[in-house]
C-alpha cells in the first residue's frame, strides 16, 4: 500500500503548524523558522519540518502535548490521502486506506 508523500505540496497544506498539540513547542516553532528559510530553495530536510507526521513519521520535537485535540480531519493532506487515525507526530506515519 502506498504511504503519504513526503513533497512540498503535502508540506505546504499541512495543518500540523497550527495544531494544539504543537501549540506551546519551543522545538516546532523553531523549526518552522528554519522551514520558512528552507521552502522557496525546494524540500526541506523532513528532520526540520514540524508536519506531515502522516508522512515521515513521529515527530523529533519531544516537548509536544498530545493531551491537546489533534487537528488531523480539519487537514487536506488527511482527507486526500483518506486516512483515518490521528495523532502521527506519537503513533508514526500512516498507510493510505482504501
Amino acid at each position: 500500500m502506498p504511504k503519504v508523500d513526503f513533497n512540498l505540496d503535502n508540506i505546504k497544506k499541512c495543518q500540523c503548524t497550527v495544531c494544539p498539540v504543537q501549540a506551546q513547542s519551543q522545538c516546532a516553532s523553531e523549526k518552522m523558522k528554519i522551514l520558512k528559510e528552507q521552502m522557496p530553495t525546494g524540500v526541506p530536510k523532513p528532520e526540520n519540518v514540524p508536519g506531515v507526521y502522516c508522512s515521515q513519521g513521529i515527530a523529533v520535537c519531544k516537548d509536544l502535548d498530545p493531551g491537546k485535540p489533534c487537528v488531523c480531519p480539519t487537514c487536506a493532506v488527511w482527507a486526500e490521502n483518506n486516512l483515518g487515525s490521528q495523532y502521527y507526530c506519537q503513533r508514526g506515519k500512516a498507510d493510505k486506506i482504501g
